[in-house]
């Protein structure tokens, strides 16, 4: 077969490559404004979540708002998040691994740790547990005493199965081993669920953050030990603090 050199198809041709070269960069410049939409989406996303995030680090119980209860100095040089629920067995394993170095940090003045004090087992496995322990944790940080009973708590954690902590009897129990707890006030503040409406805010802030899964730990507003290859210990934890104080 040979080229059709007639002008008119000459013609037709370059038509033919201008159209083509037309739809090319209209691709182009489709492809360009999807890519563009997309990362404005995944910043709007990034915003909602930091925002839910960041709620739950201010306000009151009159706001509103979620507050985590927060322990140790406000300047410390490093600051830990911790997502956590007192029926739940890996928080319990997390805070047997790290609560001797997380204490000697921030005693020393060198850690903030904000606990977010959540009720996911209650809901994926019923119960109030999760709940009625978390209410006395705050009744205790009103105290004064949420270290020593939030540890107390971990140490005596009943099976994820058995709701031990659904029982406020039980709980108050455990406090008269914290010394100076065991007040009318105190009592009263665990017995009537005080803190009730502060947990559940936590725990909607929780879920609406996107977080699905205990125990979370930030530290300094990042993931800590998220890489597999690359995970905190104890060890490197003091490191990260005590490079920063």
């Amino acid at each position: 077969m040979t080229d059709d050199k007639r002008p008119g198809a000459a013609s037709a041709r370059e038509r033919l490559r201008v159209e083509r070269e037309r739809e090319r960069q209209s691709a182009k410049r489709l492809r360009t404004v999807k890519m563009a939409g997309l990362v404005v989406l995944v910043l709007a996303v990034a915003a909602l979540v930091a925002v839910a995030v960041s709620v739950t680090g201010k306000g009151d119980s009159a706001s509103g708002e979620a507050r985590p209860v927060t322990t140790g100095p406000a300047g410390a040089p490093v600051t830990m998040t911790v997502y956590e629920d007192f029926r739940c067995p890996g928080c319990e394993a997390f805070e047997s691994q790290y609560r001797e170095t997380i204490n000697d940090l921030r005693d020393a003045g060198k850690l903030r740790v904000e606990y977010h004090l959540v009720t996911l087992i209650d809901d994926n496995l019923g119960g109030q547990g999760s709940l009625y322990a978390a209410e006395a944790a705050m009744c205790a940080n009103d105290a004064g005493k949420f270290v020593p009973y939030h540890d107390l708590l971990y140490t005596n954690q009943p099976p994820e199965q058995k709701d031990a902590f659904g029982d406020r009897k039980y709980l108050l129990r455990l406090a008269r081993q914290v010394e100076g707890l065991s007040t009318a006030e105190f009592e009263t503040c665990v017995q009537d669920g005080h803190n009730a409406d502060r947990v559940a805010r936590t725990n909607n802030a929780f879920l609406d953050a996107g977080i699905n899964q205990t125990p979370t730990v930030l530290i300094d507003g990042k993931p800590a030990g998220a890489d597999p290859a690359d995970p905190l210990t104890p060890q490197k934890l003091r490191q990260i603090v005590e490079k920063k104080a």
